[in-house]
């Protein structure tokens, strides 16, 4: 069992948990990510580590309430345990030799972003953070990328948080206003990311995107988070989660990732009727 020693909640949506894992806070890396489950009988959701402390021996993520599992787990407390929480999966993000480097998140995929950036920052790497939200209510770890960045452009759709546009219109306008960069790390929704990567082949800037598909058992047995890239069949749970951006094919990821929509929404609403029920 693992306890929730912190929870937060950041926007209406995203909630911030810090849990007591001393093993996988031993060897977790930024890029990487858990597998946790609710209760012995809950499924099995992959959350990537937004960020962790050695020494307290506790691992943060950070979720959106989009399912079930993710509601049943907003609904956990301070005090309260978690069944299952293994890990550090995947691999961890390439940072060696990076002197400077753009780190672009856009929503939920911020909380993915930042560990990268704070490490990147940690090594002396000039990091220019763009983070993009729909709105002002939706931001989060502002003050966190602040800290982590040498240059931070703050993005809405509406205008109502930093500037308004996408992240993909503040990442054109740094490198045609000469800023060079040894690298491009994207991390976001899909359609977002797919944006960020073809902006950045036309000016030939090595791009890492990370992937969170569907995936089950995190090991590459299932088989359901199987991407395409480079015309190969990868697996984002042992291959990744981060690849070449200009190597994936985002349409049929996104295709994939659409298969289960309409079952997530009935189940996310069943599970939301039992809590009102149990009120």
């Amino acid at each position: 069992m693992f306890k929730i020693v912190r929870k937060k909640v950041l926007n209406p949506t995203v909630t911030l948990m810090e849990i007591e894992a001393p093993l996988v806070a031993k060897k977790a890396e930024p890029g990487q990510f858990i597998i946790l489950r609710t209760d012995e009988n809950g499924e099995r959701i992959p959350l990537t580590v937004a960020d962790f402390d050695r020494n307290k021996g506790t691992v943060t993520i950070i979720f959106q309430v989009v399912g079930a599992t993710t509601e049943k787990l907003n609904h956990l407390n301070e005090g309260d345990f978690l069944q299952d929480f293994v890990g550090p999966l995947g691999k961890a993000t390439h940072t060696d030799g990076l002197k400077k480097v753009a780190v672009v998140g856009g929503g939920v995929g911020c909380a993915i972003a930042y560990p990268v950036a704070k490490k990147l920052h940690s090594l002396g790497c000039e990091v220019h953070a763009i983070c993009g939200f729909r709105t002002k209510d939706l931001v989060i770890l502002e003050d966190e990328f602040k800290n982590a960045s040498s240059k931070f452009v703050l993005m809405s759709d509406d205008g109502s948080a930093g500037e308004k546009g996408l992240v993909t219109d503040a990442l054109k306008k740094l490198i045609e206003g000469g800023e060079k960069y040894d690298e491009v790390i994207t991390i976001g929704p899909l359609i977002m990311m797919k944006f960020v990567c073809q902006l950045t082949k036309e000016y030939n800037i090595k791009t890492v995107a990370s992937m969170n598909p569907i995936m089950i058992d995190g090991t590459g047995m299932c088989g359901g988070c199987r991407l395409t890239v480079g015309g190969k069949m990868v697996f984002a749970c042992v291959d990744g989660p981060e690849f070449d951006g200009h190597q994936i094919d985002f349409d049929e990821a996104m295709s994939r990732s659409n298969m289960y929509c309409g079952f997530e929404r009935h189940k996310y609403e069943a599970t939301c009727n039992l809590f009102k029920e149990v009120k």
